[in-house]
């Protein structure tokens, strides 16, 4: 059976955030599946190296850290974009992740997503809070309760698992990572190819 085209995203990464605006703007020829992609937990790690995985992401240093604050206000200014750039405390990205796959359970998955978006990236919220995610729970129709107690639900913590799983089989090191069939394609600049290929058919 042939997979669906695939974007890993991750509500950390501007580039995901630019990515998914563009995508949004120009409607790809094919549904894409939108699977997140986060740094995980002690305990959500333990169960992906359980299932046989293991994160192929490495933690970036302060010259790219640098490079990247001077890049993102390059790709804002030319796109367009308004973004306030949001300051990690100690950040829990399970909870905003595993809180996307519940929300996509409920059936509010697109909603939540770009709640989410526009919370970190346009109002520099901290998604990691539980206060800010009540708030997108009310804003998009989502129970509260419910979506902020994901981290204790087993279920949406082996999806979260199994995406993650998915993730390093199918090679992925950063994000946005976008693969079609055989081919993959890492990066907004990549973005323009992938799309080419929804369209011709990609590698047999």
């Amino acid at each position: 059976m042939r997979q669906q085209p695939r974007f890993y995203f991750s509500f950390h990464s501007p580039y995901s955030w630019i990515a998914a605006r563009m995508l949004e703007e120009r409607p790809p020829a094919q549904t894409l599946e939108y699977i997140p992609y986060w740094s995980p937990d002690t305990y959500t790690q333990q169960l992906l190296h359980a299932r046989g995985g293991t994160m192929l992401y490495v933690n970036m240093s302060k010259a790219k850290h640098l490079y990247i604050l001077q890049d993102i206000r390059r790709l804002t200014r030319k796109l367009g974009y308004q973004m306030a750039w949001p300051i990690d405390h100690d950040p829990w990205w399970d909870l905003p992740h595993l809180a996307y796959l519940h929300a996509h359970r409920v059936g509010k998955g697109p909603k939540f997503f770009w709640a989410v978006h526009r919370a970190r990236w346009e109002r520099a919220e901290d998604i990691c809070s539980v206060a800010v995610l009540r708030q997108l729970a009310d804003e998009t129709g989502i129970d509260a309760d419910e979506l902020v107690a994901v981290p204790d639900d087993a279920d949406i913590r082996a999806q979260g698992v199994e995406a993650l799983y998915r993730a390093y089989n199918d090679g992925v090191f950063g994000v946005p990572f976008f693969i079609h069939r055989f081919e993959k394609f890492w990066g907004v600049d990549r973005i323009e190819d992938f799309m080419t290929s929804l369209t011709q058919g990609g590698l047999k």
